[in-house]
């Protein structure tokens, strides 16, 4: 099965190029997009020089948040499984292997790559820990890590969720509409090692996250998310 790799990219201009480069080392039938989310530090300039038959590269005009990189990225991929990648080097994108070791005998619908948190920071561990724990309490789950970049599903499985949080409380908002449209959710232990460097995550957005772990508890599935659902 082919891979969409979706990546947003907000001034990331120490970083792309050397990230597209490994996520492309990864033997796999992959594509990368690459999304610009109005880049201000000179990684606009650099990501054109990636185009090519398995990178394509999208220019938003104005900054959208990680929420709207991604609806770009996801309306141009063509893979029949998708996973997010962020543009540093906190994940290993070897481990992508890993996660999609779970979708070769048709059983998995999606997998989470769950972190150690043994790098981060005691704040981020602690914020990380607390909306896993919200998570779990509100949804009746168990996961050990919500918050991972690394979800992976079906193309059409995350078309149907039909996402509309703009920034990192899209994590949020994707995992509580696979619960809520009865997804079996799947964790695979993961290398992580946190950055604090041009970080964009701050533990103010610990409350929008919880503003739509609340919203999307009374969100239902739509016919599309069924039909996604039964081509499984």
């Amino acid at each position: 099965m082919k891979l969409s790799v979706l990546m947003p990219v907000f001034n990331e201009a120490a970083t792309i190029a050397a990230i597209v480069e490994r996520v492309l080392a990864v033997p796999l039938d992959q594509e990368i997009v690459l999304v610009d989310d109005a880049s201000t530090d000179g990684t606009t300039e650099l990501l054109d020089q990636f185009r090519s038959a398995r990178v394509k590269v999208i220019h938003h005009p104005d900054n959208q948040g990680k929420g709207g990189a991604l609806r770009t990225a996801l309306n141009a991929a063509t893979g029949e499984l998708i996973v997010i990648q962020d543009a540093d080097f906190e994940y290993d994108p070897q481990d992508l292997l890993l996660l999609l070791a779970h979708f070769s005998d048709g059983t998995a619908e999606v997998v989470y790559g769950a972190r150690s948190r043994a790098s981060q920071t005691p704040m981020m561990r602690f914020g990380n820990w607390f909306v896993t724990w919200a998570t779990n309490r509100l949804y009746g789950q168990r996961f050990s890590d919500m918050e991972t970049c690394y979800k992976t599903m079906g193309r059409q499985t995350a078309l149907s969720l039909e996402l509309e949080c703009r920034r990192f409380d899209v994590e949020a908002e994707i995992t509580a509409k696979l619960i809520r449209a009865g997804y079996a959710i799947h964790e695979v232990p993961i290398h992580y090692t946190a950055r604090y460097e041009n970080k964009k995550l701050s533990p103010w957005d610990g409350l929008p996250t919880m503003r739509a772990l609340l919203k999307y508890r009374s969100w239902s599935p739509s016919i599309a998310v069924t039909a996604a659902k039964a081509r499984l």
